[in-house]
């Protein structure tokens, strides 16, 4: 028994999409059609690449491992292909594209949306997770990355910067009084951010102790951010996160005469040789997008 392009595109989707049922309604497919596709690839290899228990499946280590070195050899394939087509030739195919949440719905869409109006041939799959997610393992093309990169096989390239914004509610900074030096800070509670300690992410230096765990904690930047509207304590927050909220009074800035290290605002992906044109044309389409001063940062 011999398998197919189709078999390893269709077992890769399932990998990604986590389950047949999904994987079959993102390609328009019957799940009775996925399904024999990935058993007449596990057929063909002799080598189980899902378990199945009580109507899920989850993948086997050799499954990932497969995943991994047919990624890239897919991604030659691809790009041979387009090589003959010629670089007028449509884009075609799948991008997939993976970012934080808050920025992702704040400055992200309209970015997105006017790359798929470009190319109206690519299928665009976007997923906004604040959780960091493994392009290898997840199946995405790129990725947009709030922060300093850890040490990885990815290549990256920074779009632009982001500070840092302590900020605070009139009516709590009213109740508790006001913050008008480093020293300040002590009497205070912050709201806290569950992927990360604030002594871990605190941009100011050393020299600046910050203020305490509060009581509070979330796992996103927004969900902070309406906190500290209510006046729950203070919260540390990229710019991007609270602009409008500093706008229009909701919130106020706290020391922002500090020296602070700004947050990089990035693009990564695979280093997959040959890249794929969909994935270069994305990469400098947001380049482009963010060549200049981001919106968010003018008049604040």
């Amino acid at each position: 028994m011999s398998w197919t392009i189709s078999d390893i595109r269709t077992f890769l989707a399932v990998l990604d999409a986590g389950s047949i049922s999904a994987a079959a309604a993102r390609a328009d497919l019957s799940k009775s059609v996925v399904s024999k596709r990935i058993s007449d690839f596990e057929a063909a290899l002799g080598v189980a690449l899902f378990t199945r228990h009580a109507g899920r499946i989850a993948p086997t280590d050799s499954a990932f491992a497969l995943a991994e070195r047919l990624r890239p050899a897919l991604a030659d394939l691809v790009a041979a292909t387009e090589s003959v087509a010629g670089p007028e030739a449509p884009l075609r195919g799948r991008l997939a594209v993976a970012g934080p949440m808050s920025f992702g719905l704040r400055h992200l869409g309209p970015v997105i949306a006017g790359f798929a109006r470009a190319h109206p041939q690519l299928e665009v799959v976007l997923d906004y997770d604040d959780q960091l997610t493994d392009l290898g393992r997840s199946g995405f093309d790129v990725a947009l990355r709030i922060g300093w990169l850890r040490d990885s096989s990815l290549i990256a390239r920074r779009l632009c910067e982001d500070p840092h914004a302590l900020v605070a509610s009139p009516d709590y900074l009213a109740r508790h009084g006001p913050i008008l030096s480093p020293a300040d800070l002590a009497g205070h509670e912050a709201i806290g951010y569950l992927n990360a300690r604030l002594s871990e992410i605190w941009p100011f230096g050393p020299e600046v102790a910050p203020p305490r765990q509060g009581r509070i904690t979330a796992n996103n930047g927004d969900a902070m951010r309406d906190l500290a509207i209510g006046g729950l304590g203070l919260a540390l927050l990229p710019l991007f996160i609270v602009h409008d909220a500093l706008r229009d009074g909701r919130l106020v800035r706290i020391l922002p005469d500090l020296p602070q290290r700004r947050l990089p605002v990035s693009v990564v992906w695979p280093p997959t040789r040959p890249m794929p044109r969909k994935t270069r044309a994305f990469i400098d389409h947001i380049a482009d997008a963010f060549a200049e001063d981001p919106p968010w940062q003018r008049g604040v």
